[in-house]
């Protein structure tokens, strides 16, 4: 079967090797559709982003790159704007006949930490070929705020597949027709697009803006901090917000969004010539997400958004990203949001698991 491997293929592959843990997995690293990374026990200050590059090793790399290297056993403080390598305590041996991608966690994104996988002979990030066999390192670079990290975190997550099994547009309908993946029409082209939502139900709170002057978010602390010391509030009346160049913003979608369980989906890149933004650090969404039987019905995708050059107009219902659905190889024993620790399953207008609820 090709697609997207679940859960319980995971489990497998976790028993005979194919992809090796060190120490063993703990309890929610296996998601539906994809695996947690750990953070291992340090982290390389380095003086700029790198990919190892056709048959070197990320720590030869290292070699030319590090600054000074940290020890994060006691825990240890990642600073905003700076760029860190981190040994994983995951590493693959993959059949020639699986590969992987990985991404940013929900949660990560939501704090604007920029956080891509990088492997021995890579040149790309977060894109792993068949038949790899090496270490995996998660290069880190906290955008908005400084963060505490310590070894076993979990920033980052892989999802394998074997094959490719992108639904096609004409697929993607006669799946919208069957199951809807969204409320209302359907903008289908070249995926499922979404929109933003800049007139919300009732107020005018629309959205959060990243503070640029802030303190530590320790990234164990869960519904901790207060939003306010954090984030400010972004609000309209008229449907309509300017993005002011460098700044983060946290915004949602007009569509409540569906994954039914035997497909997962990625969120895309967006073109830029649509937009001096770019939306979505953290794209993957898992089977059963927004599932009315796995507790998700309204669930609605969080948009992080980042400004690039210059001040741009964002009006309410314009597309600013798009779905790219595949099929699973086999649904996964536990969908998201259903008997697990999901935490954005029914999701509105929502800031990372470390606030307070506002």
């Amino acid at each position: 079967m090709t697609g997207v491997l679940p859960s319980q293929t995971i489990e497998t592959m976790l028993c005979n090797g194919q992809i090796i843990a060190d120490p063993a997995p703990v309890e929610g690293q296996v998601q539906p559709a994809s695996l947690d990374l750990r953070l291992g026990t340090v982290a390389y200050r380095v003086r700029a982003s790198f990919l190892a590059g056709l048959d070197r090793t990320v720590m030869s790399r290292l070699d030319e790159f590090e600054m000074h290297r940290i020890d994060l056993n006691d825990g240890a403080v990642l600073e905003k704007g700076c760029v860190y390598v981190v040994p994983l305590m995951e590493s693959l041996n993959l059949p020639e006949n699986v590969q992987a991608v990985a991404n940013a966690k929900s949660s990560t994104g939501r704090l604007d930490l920029l956080t891509r996988t990088i492997t021995d002979g890579g040149t790309e990030f977060d894109r792993i070929p068949p038949g790899y066999t090496g270490p995996l390192f998660a290069e880190i670079c906290p955008r908005s705020f400084s963060v505490l990290v310590r070894p076993g975190m979990r920033l980052n997550q892989i999802r394998f597949r074997k094959g490719q099994s992108i639904l096609t547009d004409a697929d993607l309908s006669v799946l919208h027709e069957r199951s809807p993946l969204v409320d209302g029409t359907a903008v289908i082209d070249d995926g499922l697009g979404f929109s933003v939502d800049l007139k919300p139900a009732s107020g005018d709170l629309v959205g959060y803006r990243a503070k640029p002057h802030t303190g530590v978010i320790d990234l164990d602390n869960i519904g901790h901090y207060d939003p306010s010391e954090y984030w400010e509030d972004v609000r309209s009346s008229d449907g309509k917000i300017i993005l002011d160049p460098g700044a983060f913003y946290i915004l949602v979608s007009r569509e409540a969004v569906h994954i039914p369980p035997a497909y997962a989906a990625e969120m895309a890149p967006y073109l830029a010539m649509v937009g001096e933004f770019r939306v979505h650090y953290a794209g993957f969404f898992d089977p059963g997400f927004g599932h009315d039987a796995a507790g998700g019905a309204g669930s609605r995708g969080v948009l992080e958004v980042r400004c690039h050059e210059a001040p741009f107009v964002l009006e309410h219902g314009q597309v600013v990203g798009r779905l790219v659905y595949e099929r699973m190889s086999d649904v996964p024993e536990q969908l998201y949001g259903s008997g697990i620790a999901s935490n954005y399953q029914g999701q509105g207008l929502k800031l990372s698991k470390h606030f307070k609820a506002v």
